[in-house]
Protein backbone atom coordinates (compact mmCIF):
# COMPACT_ATOMS: atom_id res chain seq x y z
CA UNK A 1 0.00 0.00 0.00
CA UNK A 2 1.73 3.08 -0.78
CA UNK A 3 1.65 6.07 1.36
CA UNK A 4 1.51 9.77 0.14
CA UNK A 5 1.25 11.87 2.98
CA UNK A 6 1.52 11.61 6.76
CA UNK A 7 -0.61 13.74 9.34
CA UNK A 8 0.43 14.62 12.86
CA UNK A 9 -0.96 15.26 15.97
CA UNK A 10 0.86 18.32 17.63
CA UNK A 11 0.76 18.15 21.65
CA UNK A 12 2.02 14.64 22.88
CA UNK A 13 4.09 14.06 19.57
CA UNK A 14 5.85 17.16 19.53
CA UNK A 15 6.00 18.13 22.83
CA UNK A 16 4.51 16.38 26.16
CA UNK A 17 0.83 15.42 26.15
CA UNK A 18 -1.03 17.26 28.24
CA UNK A 19 -3.06 14.46 29.64
CA UNK A 20 0.37 13.12 31.03
CA UNK A 21 1.12 16.37 32.92
CA UNK A 22 -2.30 15.94 34.12
CA UNK A 23 -1.88 12.95 35.54
CA UNK A 24 1.02 13.57 37.35
CA UNK A 25 -1.02 16.99 38.91
CA UNK A 26 -3.55 14.76 40.08
CA UNK A 27 -1.12 12.55 41.57
CA UNK A 28 0.76 15.16 43.23
CA UNK A 29 -2.88 16.20 44.82
CA UNK A 30 -3.77 12.89 46.06
CA UNK A 31 -6.92 13.03 43.33
CA UNK A 32 -8.20 10.02 40.68
CA UNK A 33 -6.18 11.04 37.59
CA UNK A 34 -9.59 9.23 35.67
CA UNK A 35 -11.73 11.79 37.62
CA UNK A 36 -9.70 14.87 36.67
CA UNK A 37 -8.79 14.37 33.11
CA UNK A 38 -12.61 13.79 32.82
CA UNK A 39 -13.92 16.68 34.61
CA UNK A 40 -11.12 19.45 32.07
CA UNK A 41 -10.83 17.25 29.20
CA UNK A 42 -14.18 15.45 29.11
CA UNK A 43 -14.70 12.08 27.07
CA UNK A 44 -11.92 12.79 24.95
CA UNK A 45 -12.48 10.02 22.91
CA UNK A 46 -15.74 11.72 21.78
CA UNK A 47 -16.77 15.20 20.35
CA UNK A 48 -19.73 16.14 22.59
CA UNK A 49 -20.26 19.74 24.40
CA UNK A 50 -18.22 19.99 27.34
CA UNK A 51 -16.59 23.01 27.32
CA UNK A 52 -13.01 21.93 26.27
CA UNK A 53 -14.45 20.20 23.31
CA UNK A 54 -15.98 23.41 22.44
CA UNK A 55 -12.77 25.65 22.79
CA UNK A 56 -11.59 23.58 20.77
CA UNK A 57 -14.15 24.02 17.96
CA UNK A 58 -13.91 27.67 18.90
CA UNK A 59 -17.48 27.84 20.29
CA UNK A 60 -16.49 29.79 23.36
CA UNK A 61 -13.37 31.60 25.16
CA UNK A 62 -10.70 29.97 26.74
CA UNK A 63 -11.96 32.01 29.76
CA UNK A 64 -15.61 30.83 29.11
CA UNK A 65 -14.05 26.90 29.26
CA UNK A 66 -11.71 27.84 31.89
CA UNK A 67 -15.22 29.36 34.18
CA UNK A 68 -17.46 26.52 33.05
CA UNK A 69 -14.86 23.60 34.51
CA UNK A 70 -14.20 25.49 37.62
CA UNK A 71 -17.52 25.57 37.92
CA UNK A 72 -18.21 21.85 37.11
CA UNK A 73 -15.04 20.72 39.62
CA UNK A 74 -17.08 21.97 42.86
CA UNK A 75 -20.53 20.97 41.84
CA UNK A 76 -20.95 18.32 43.93
CA UNK A 77 -18.45 19.47 46.59
CA UNK A 78 -14.92 18.67 44.80
CA UNK A 79 -11.89 20.38 45.15
CA UNK A 80 -11.55 23.90 42.44
CA UNK A 81 -9.88 22.39 39.14
CA UNK A 82 -8.28 25.46 37.43
CA UNK A 83 -7.08 24.12 33.79
CA UNK A 84 -4.75 26.81 33.75
CA UNK A 85 -2.90 26.16 36.67
CA UNK A 86 -3.03 22.16 35.90
CA UNK A 87 -1.17 22.52 32.67
CA UNK A 88 1.36 25.29 33.73
CA UNK A 89 3.38 22.59 33.38
CA UNK A 90 3.76 22.65 30.20
CA UNK A 91 5.11 26.25 29.69
CA UNK A 92 8.73 24.58 29.80
CA UNK A 93 7.95 21.48 27.49
CA UNK A 94 10.93 20.89 25.57
CA UNK A 95 10.58 19.90 21.74
CA UNK A 96 10.88 16.09 20.72
CA UNK A 97 13.61 16.62 18.22
CA UNK A 98 13.60 13.35 16.82
CA UNK A 99 10.51 13.90 15.79
CA UNK A 100 11.03 16.98 13.90
CA UNK A 101 13.73 15.78 12.18
CA UNK A 102 11.68 12.66 11.19
CA UNK A 103 9.40 14.73 9.88
CA UNK A 104 11.25 16.86 8.17
CA UNK A 105 13.09 13.96 6.43
CA UNK A 106 9.52 12.99 5.37
CA UNK A 107 9.08 16.38 3.25
CA UNK A 108 12.42 16.26 2.08
CA UNK A 109 12.09 12.79 0.65
CA UNK A 110 8.82 14.11 -1.42
CA UNK A 111 5.79 12.62 1.02
CA UNK A 112 3.35 15.81 1.71
CA UNK A 113 3.61 16.25 5.52
CA UNK A 114 0.00 17.70 7.41
CA UNK A 115 -0.30 18.74 11.15
CA UNK A 116 -3.85 18.19 12.34
CA UNK A 117 -4.24 19.52 15.80
CA UNK A 118 -6.96 19.88 18.70
CA UNK A 119 -6.03 23.35 19.98
CA UNK A 120 -7.59 26.76 21.15
CA UNK A 121 -7.21 29.96 19.28
CA UNK A 122 -5.79 31.42 22.59
CA UNK A 123 -2.88 28.62 22.55
CA UNK A 124 -1.68 29.66 19.27
CA UNK A 125 1.06 32.27 20.22
CA UNK A 126 2.30 29.36 22.67
CA UNK A 127 2.45 26.45 20.59
CA UNK A 128 2.97 28.01 17.11
CA UNK A 129 6.48 29.18 17.47
CA UNK A 130 7.75 25.78 18.76
CA UNK A 131 8.41 24.00 15.57
CA UNK A 132 8.95 25.60 12.48
CA UNK A 133 5.43 24.98 10.88
CA UNK A 134 5.95 26.24 7.11
CA UNK A 135 9.33 24.32 6.71
CA UNK A 136 7.55 20.79 7.99
CA UNK A 137 4.07 20.65 6.81
CA UNK A 138 2.03 21.40 4.15
CA UNK A 139 -1.30 22.39 5.43
CA UNK A 140 -2.35 23.19 9.52
CA UNK A 141 -5.34 22.06 10.27
CA UNK A 142 -6.29 23.86 13.98
CA UNK A 143 -9.56 22.53 15.67
CA UNK A 144 -10.08 26.00 16.63
CA UNK A 145 -9.59 27.53 13.10
CA UNK A 146 -12.05 25.50 10.72
CA UNK A 147 -14.86 24.45 13.65
CA UNK A 148 -14.47 20.61 14.03
CA UNK A 149 -12.18 18.78 16.04
CA UNK A 150 -11.10 15.02 16.07
CA UNK A 151 -12.44 12.10 16.65
CA UNK A 152 -14.76 13.60 14.19
CA UNK A 153 -14.83 12.24 10.65
CA UNK A 154 -15.22 15.42 9.37
CA UNK A 155 -11.66 16.77 10.02
CA UNK A 156 -9.62 14.30 9.04
CA UNK A 157 -11.74 14.36 5.39
CA UNK A 158 -10.62 18.11 5.81
CA UNK A 159 -7.23 17.12 6.20
CA UNK A 160 -7.03 14.69 3.38
CA UNK A 161 -9.21 17.23 0.57
CA UNK A 162 -6.27 20.01 1.92
CA UNK A 163 -3.25 17.68 1.27
CA UNK A 164 -4.99 16.33 -1.91
CA UNK A 165 -5.30 12.03 -1.23
CA UNK A 166 -6.98 9.69 -0.10
CA UNK A 167 -7.44 7.93 3.25
CA UNK A 168 -5.56 5.01 1.87
CA UNK A 169 -2.07 6.57 0.82
CA UNK A 170 -2.54 8.36 4.42
CA UNK A 171 -0.60 7.56 7.90
CA UNK A 172 -1.53 9.18 10.87
CA UNK A 173 0.12 9.73 14.42
CA UNK A 174 -1.42 10.51 17.67
CA UNK A 175 -0.96 10.15 21.60
CA UNK A 176 -4.88 10.13 22.13
CA UNK A 177 -6.46 6.40 21.49
CA UNK A 178 -9.71 7.96 20.36
CA UNK A 179 -8.21 10.19 17.55
CA UNK A 180 -6.20 6.94 16.25
CA UNK A 181 -9.55 5.49 16.27
CA UNK A 182 -11.44 8.62 14.86
CA UNK A 183 -8.43 8.07 11.86
CA UNK A 184 -8.51 4.63 11.20
CA UNK A 185 -12.71 4.85 10.83
CA UNK A 186 -12.12 6.91 7.71
CA UNK A 187 -9.72 4.33 6.29
CA UNK A 188 -6.42 6.72 7.56
CA UNK A 189 -3.35 4.11 8.68
CA UNK A 190 -2.44 5.23 12.05
CA UNK A 191 -0.04 4.63 14.93
CA UNK A 192 -0.58 5.67 18.72
CA UNK A 193 2.32 7.18 20.33
CA UNK A 194 2.68 6.36 23.99
CA UNK A 195 2.81 9.06 26.80
CA UNK A 196 6.21 9.49 27.35
CA UNK A 197 9.91 10.74 25.88
CA UNK A 198 10.80 6.77 25.78
CA UNK A 199 7.83 5.67 23.69
CA UNK A 200 8.72 8.12 20.23
CA UNK A 201 11.43 5.78 18.82
CA UNK A 202 8.75 3.17 19.01
CA UNK A 203 6.22 5.16 17.43
CA UNK A 204 9.03 6.30 14.50
CA UNK A 205 9.64 2.55 14.19
CA UNK A 206 5.84 2.12 13.49
CA UNK A 207 5.92 5.47 11.15
CA UNK A 208 8.63 4.36 9.27
CA UNK A 209 7.64 0.61 8.37
CA UNK A 210 4.17 2.25 7.59
CA UNK A 211 5.79 4.55 4.80
CA UNK A 212 8.53 2.34 3.71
Amino acid sequence: MSTRAVIFDFGGVFIDSPFTALVEAAQARDLDPDHMLGLIFGPYDQDTDHPWHRLERGEVTVMEARDAILAASVADGGQALDPFELLAALSGSEVRAEMVEFCRSLRTGGLKTGLLTNNAKEFEDFWRPLIPLDELFDDVVDSSEVGLRKPDARIYELALGRLGVEAADAVFVDDAPGNVAGAERVGIRSVLIGPHRSDVPAALEALTHLVG
